[in-house]
């Protein structure tokens, strides 16, 4: 079986997040949404929030499923059975560090990394980005579904 693994902290999940997730399920089959437990980190969403709106905005793909993650990313891999790790590049700026962590991951544990260029259409997109337009009450509706979008204008927007 083909499996791999798209990790990230998907505090809030965005279009561009579930492009790259769609086009690996076509790929794989079976893809694992690795949800990131950083406990340095408060995020805007708890880990079981993000868990709860990715398996609903991904429930269209038969093959994908979504799990929480703490510690090495490798781990995780191999406790899932999964030899790929598939990371979304948006611009250069981001192959840097993601060209490290790749090298970093296969010297670990043997674990490929699939880099796949995001859809133009989300090159500029990030969740922090979509946090910050929603926090001054910005229409984030282009960039996240729509559940997403509820839940942002629900945690972020003060009641008029």
């Amino acid at each position: 079986m083909r499996r791999a693994v798209c990790p990230g902290s998907f505090d809030p999940v965005t279009n561009g997040h579930l492009d790259i997730v769609g086009r690996a399920s076509r790929l794989f089959d079976e893809v694992i949404v690795g949800v990131l437990v950083n406990q340095s980190k408060s995020g805007l969403f708890t880990v079981e929030e993000r868990i709860e709106m990715l398996r609903e905005v991904t429930a269209s793909y038969g093959n994908v499923r979504v799990e929480s993650f703490r510690g090495l990313l490798v781990d995780f891999c191999r406790a899932q059975r999964a030899s790929v790790l598939i990371k979304g590049l948006r611009a250069v700026s981001d192959f840097d560090y993601e060209l490290q962590m790749a090298q970093m991951n296969i010297g670990l544990a043997g674990v490929e990394t699939l880099f796949m260029p995001t859809n133009p259409l989300y090159s500029f997109l990030s969740s922090s980005l979509v946090k910050d337009v929603a926090k001054w009450g910005g229409d984030v509706t282009p960039h996240v579904p729509d559940m997403v979008r509820e839940a942002l204008k629900n945690r972020l927007v003060p009641p008029a």
